[in-house]
């Protein structure tokens, strides 16, 4: 292996972790700006509606520190009822049942990460939701 091998190698791993790390950080965005075009409104809507259908232990664990708490598919669907889902769906450009998995499997960090002292931070999941939607693209999606 050649010493270009061997630097690519370590760049290519400082910058994959510069980008996951970019990537975590921009997550409550995102979510918050895809969540802004549903009725849920956005983060804090959600969590709202989370509450109201039982799973406040769930959220809790979001908010506060330590591990969080799996949210499921299933239970994601059960909270938001059908026309929500449907929302959220379209404005993911997915499938249901593929929009739901990933809302799922992101909404725990996305809430974590916009709470640093136990309530979310609006404010700043707003202000990064609006550069980073039109960065991605969904920034002109009509809901």
């Amino acid at each position: 292996m050649g010493l270009f091998d061997s630097l690519g190698g370590v760049l290519g791993g400082a910058l994959k972790d510069a980008l996951g790390q970019a990537e975590a950080s921009a997550l409550p965005g995102l979510v918050s700006a895809v969540l802004g075009k549903t009725d849920l409104g956005s983060l804090q809507g959600i969590v709202n509606k989370l509450q109201e259908a039982g799973l406040g232990a769930q959220v809790q664990s979001w908010l506060g520190s330590g591990a969080n708490l799996p949210l499921s598919a299933d239970q994601l669907r059960a909270a938001l009822g059908n026309e929500q889902v449907r929302q959220l769906a379209q404005q993911f450009g997915l499938p249901v049942d593929a929009a739901l998995k990933l809302l799922a499997e992101h909404l725990p960090t996305a809430v974590d990460q916009a709470s640093p002292n136990g309530a979310i931070d609006v404010t700043a999941a707003q202000g990064q939701a609006g550069s980073l939607a039109d960065q991605a693209g969904i920034g002109n999606i009509k809901s």
